[in-house]
C-alpha cells in the first residue's frame, strides 16, 4: 500500500513539472534590471550590415551565469520560452496601438549603469512582427486576417537564439543627440551601449529621449506577400488585397520626467526641440541570411515550410469571411478535419 502511495505521489509531482509566472515574485526597478538567460550579445556596428541587408548573428563568446539571475523565463505550452514580464516592466506605459513602452523614471536619466543594464534585459524578448491580410470592395471589408510570428524568432533551445545587440556605426546617420541625425559623436567599436547610455545621461538638454528598437532580420516579406496574393486570387476575387508586416512591442523609449506637467513640456519641446538617440537595436534574425543565399540557416522553419502549414487556415479564414486572428486552433482544425483544401472558388456576393 505504501509503495502505491509512493507512486502515485512521485507520478503527481513529476507531471506539475516546472511553471513559472508572472506572479512568482514581485517586479521592481531592481528587478526588471536582472540579466536574463539567453542575453542578447552586443557586436559593433562595423560588424554587421546597414539595414535592408543580411544581419549575420555573432558569436557567442559565453553562457549566461544562470547562478546570478534571480529568476529566469516562464514557461507555458504552446507558447515560445521568454520572461515575458520584460513586456511591462515597472514604470513603463504601453501605447494604445501596443508598439512602445515609455517610462519617464527619473533614475533612467540619471544613471548610465541603470539604463544600460534595463536596455540589455529589455533587448532578451523580441517583436512580435504579424501578418495582416485585408480585402475589401469599397468601404466593405470582406475579410481582416491577423497571423503571429513572433514565434519564428526563438528557437525552442535557448543556446540556437540568434539575437544580439547592435550599436550605431562611424559611418551610419542616426540621432546620436539633439534634434537632426548625423555622424557625430563616434564612439568607435571598442565602445557600446555603456558609453552611449553615459552620454544620455551627461547630456544637458531639458527634454532627451533615448529609444532602444526591436527589429526583425531577414525573413523574406515579398516571397510571403506574393503567396499569399495567389492564394486570394485563386478565389476569384475582385476587391482590393493588403498584405502588410505590422510588428508591435518594438520600441522601448526613456524621456526625461516633466519638470511641472506634460502641457509645460510639450511647448518646451517646441522650441528648444529634444535631444534624440536612436543608436541601438535590438537585432533579431528569423535566419543567418537572405532567402536563397547559401548556407542560410533559419531559427525555427523556413518561409516555404511555415506557408505549408498555413496555407490551408488562410484559405478557410478567407473563404468563410474571418474578421481576425488565424491561429494554431485554425491549423489544428485543418489538420484533423481537412478545413480549407477543398476551398476553391468563392461567392463574395454582387460587386458594389
Amino acid at each position: 500500500m505504501k509503495n502505491r502511495q509512493s507512486i502515485v505521489t512521485d507520478k503527481a509531482t513529476r507531471s506539475a513539472g516546472r511553471v513559472h509566472r508572472p506572479s512568482d515574485a514581485a517586479a521592481g526597478p531592481s528587478s526588471a534590471t536582472a540579466e536574463l538567460p539567453g542575453s542578447p550579445v552586443e557586436l559593433p556596428a562595423d560588424s554587421v550590415m546597414s539595414n535592408g541587408q543580411s544581419h549575420m548573428p555573432p558569436p557567442y563568446s559565453s553562457t549566461s551565469n544562470a547562478s546570478q539571475l534571480p529568476r529566469g523565463p516562464q514557461y507555458y505550452p504552446g507558447l515560445p520560452v521568454l520572461d515575458y514580464r520584460q513586456y511591462s516592466p515597472p514604470m513603463f506605459e504601453l501605447s494604445a496601438d501596443a508598439t512602445t513602452i515609455s517610462s519617464k523614471a527619473s533614475y533612467l536619466s540619471e544613471n548610465g549603469k541603470a539604463l544600460a543594464t534595463l536596455l540589455r534585459s529589455l533587448a532578451t524578448v523580441p517583436p512580435k512582427p504579424q501578418v495582416l491580410i485585408q480585402g475589401n470592395r469599397g468601404h466593405r471589408v470582406d475579410f481582416s486576417l491577423r497571423l503571429n510570428l513572433m514565434n519564428l524568432l526563438v528557437p525552442n533551445d535557448a543556446q540556437s537564439r540568434l539575437d544580439y545587440l547592435r550599436c550605431v556605426g562611424r559611418d551610419e546617420v542616426a540621432l546620436r543627440g539633439g534634434s537632426e541625425p548625423g555622424l557625430k559623436p563616434d564612439f568607435g567599436v571598442d565602445n557600446g551601449l555603456e558609453a552611449w547610455c553615459d552620454r544620455f545621461v551627461k547630456d544637458t538638454a531639458s527634454i532627451k529621449v533615448f529609444t532602444l528598437e526591436r527589429v526583425v532580420a531577414n525573413l523574406d516579406t515579398n516571397w510571403i506577400e506574393g503567396q499569399i496574393r495567389s492564394l486570394v486570387a485563386a478565389t476569384d476575387y475582385k476587391g482590393q488585397v493588403t498584405v502588410q508586416f505590422p510588428v508591435t512591442h518594438a520600441k522601448v523609449v526613456i524621456q526625461t520626467p516633466d519638470k511641472i506637467n506634460k502641457f509645460l513640456t510639450s511647448v518646451t519641446a517646441l522650441f528648444t526641440g529634444k535631444s534624440k538617440y536612436e543608436v541601438v537595436k535590438a537585432v533579431w534574425p528569423f535566419a543567418t541570411g537572405r532567402n536563397g543565399e547559401h548556407g542560410r540557416r533559419c531559427v525555427v522553419q523556413t518561409e516555404k515550410t511555415w506557408w505549408e502549414e498555413w496555407r490551408d487556415p488562410i484559405k478557410y479564414a478567407i473563404a468563410t469571411k474571418r474578421q481576425g486572428w488565424v491561429t494554431n486552433e485554425d491549423k489544428l482544425e485543418c489538420i484533423m478535419e481537412s478545413k480549407g483544401k477543398g476551398v476553391s472558388l468563392i461567392d463574395w456576393g454582387p460587386e458594389l
